[in-house]
């Protein structure tokens, strides 16, 4: 058994993470991989020489870097502890229940930025469930998913952005800027309840660090959405919501297009 240590100098979130996944999901040999997101390391325990999974992730374009391969011992390989896993259905739960809210109060409220802050959940969830469902399921099935997700996130994040032109171009009613600060700093409230519990259970378990830092952006997310309808309330002006909305759906487009990757 050999430990092979990389360098992955683009992998920031778990968007990364799971791209690397599907990409060696079928390579023959690997017994278990390790993500150190913060450091933008992937170490991989595997029979054989390393010469298939360094050109696997070179395929990537994530700048992967070759740092070292040493003897490993079997006691390293660890199983993913199943409060983990109830943990991450927790959060899964969590990101859900305030995308539907986000969803509804943005259309009540006239609010781009609540939709696209509810979409930037719903990216999360995409995420998270992704991650769940993997665990034990064919490489195929895997990439079924990944291609699914990627084009409901798209289509969502690209309607978002017409919608968005079209509200420049034609004007948009003034939001409700209360309904839209209230049920944003409900999502904060709620990712700051996500986060406490990734980082109390975090331990040592360097898997845990990729959900942790995922839900340290929505929270600034959430405080920009806060921060429109403030805005929108001192300028009397839409413009602030359109100007959120038109970044956040710009960052849920940029995650579909990774989610795409997955299924290659």
């Amino acid at each position: 058994m050999n430990k092979t240590t990389y360098n992955v100098a683009k992998m920031d979130c778990p968007s990364e993470e799971q791209l690397i996944r599907m990409k060696l999901a079928d390579k023959p040999g690997i017994e278990q991989l390790q993500f150190d997101i913060p450091n933008r390391k992937v170490t991989v325990l595997h029979d054989g020489d390393a010469e298939s999974i360094t050109r696997a992730l070179a395929d990537l374009r994530l700048d992967s870097r070759l740092l070292e391969t040493e003897d490993a011992d079997l006691a390293e390989l660890t199983e993913e502890a199943p409060r983990d896993r109830r943990l991450l259905l927790t959060v899964l739960a969590i990101n859900g229940f305030f995308f539907a809210l986000e969803v509804l109060a943005g259309i009540l409220a006239d609010s781009m930025g609540l939709v696209a802050d509810a979409l930037d959940m719903l990216a999360d969830a995409l995420v998270y469930g992704l991650a769940l469902y993997a665990v034990g399921k064919a490489v195929s099935s895997q990439k079924k998913v990944a291609r699914i997700s990627g084009y409901l996130q798209l289509i969502l994040a690209a309607g978002g952005l017409v919608e968005v032109v079209r509200r420049f171009i034609t004007g948009e009613a003034l939001p409700d800027f209360g309904l839209m600060m209230g049920v944003s700093l409900l999502a904060l409230i709620g990712n700051a309840i996500c986060l406490y519990l990734l980082r109390r259970e975090k331990s040592d378990k360097v898997h845990m660090q990729a959900s942790e830092i995922f839900t340290s952006n929505d929270i600034v997310v959430n405080m920009g959405v806060i921060l429109a309808g403030g805005l929108v309330y001192l300028t009397h002006s839409p413009y602030p919501d359109l100007i959120i909305g038109l970044a956040i759906f710009g960052v849920v487009a940029r995650g579909a297009l990774r989610i795409f990757q997955l299924a290659k």
